[in-house]
């Protein structure tokens, strides 16, 4: 049986049914939708705040576009997060696009950035080494490198959110950058952001592998 630690709530651990998706659906004592419907209510005031730039209801709209229905009005999903990141952008009417990303997936992001500039859009890609700056520079001891008393260069993530900040991209995407580092990208750009490559060294960037893997 799962343990249930602190004041919840513990959605990931209540019963497929919940309360939130289902009309008689099951809820735990925890549940935020039953305990919490003034959130709801803030929650819709928001998107409707929101519906100036329509960021939001375009988002929905690319679910729903992104699935066929058959005759049992089953969907079934159809398109590739890299069409839908293309599909979204221009319902935005977005023109630049920035993409930071690592150093690893350089041949990946070549790629990325050609399918882009194929759609018409304008690419800023910033590479995680951008500046040059030496780990030791930043604070870290010799024996903290991947290998020890070799030169390595630090990720700088601060750097390329600055660098799409200058140049007024209108979306950036993170493009497998290590974990932490993605999150000062995310909390320094301007503009908003989209996840198309999640770290993961020993899967193959694909971390959901991981989780079923080690269950």
């Amino acid at each position: 049986m799962t343990m249930m630690t602190g004041n919840g709530p513990h959605c990931a651990l209540c019963h497929k049914n919940k309360k939130c998706k289902f009309d008689d659906g099951i809820c735990l004592a925890d549940c935020p939708t039953k305990n919490y419907p003034d959130f709801a209510e803030q929650s819709i005031a928001y998107y409707a705040e929101q519906k100036e730039d329509g960021f939001f209801l375009q988002s929905l709209r690319q679910v729903a576009c992104g699935y066929e229905v058959d005759e049992k009005k089953n969907p079934r999903p159809t398109k590739s997060r890299v069409q839908e990141l293309i599909e979204f952008s221009h319902r935005m009417g977005y023109r630049k696009i920035g993409v930071a990303f690592c150093t690893a997936l350089e041949d990946d992001a070549k790629k990325l950035v050609q399918i882009l500039q194929k759609e018409q859009f304008e690419v800023v890609s910033v590479i995680c080494k951008v500046g040059g700056i030496r780990k030791e520079t930043i604070g870290l001891t010799e024996d903290e490198k991947i290998v020890p008393g070799r030169r390595e260069i630090s990720c700088n993530p601060y750097e390329q959110a600055l660098i799409c900040n200058k140049a007024h991209t209108d979306f950036n995407v993170v493009f497998g950058l290590c974990l932490g580092h993605d999150s000062i990208f995310l909390r320094e750009s301007n503009a908003l952001c989209t996840v198309l490559v999640v770290k993961d060294r020993v899967y193959k960037h694909n971390p959901i592998k991981g989780i079923r893997e080690h269950l």
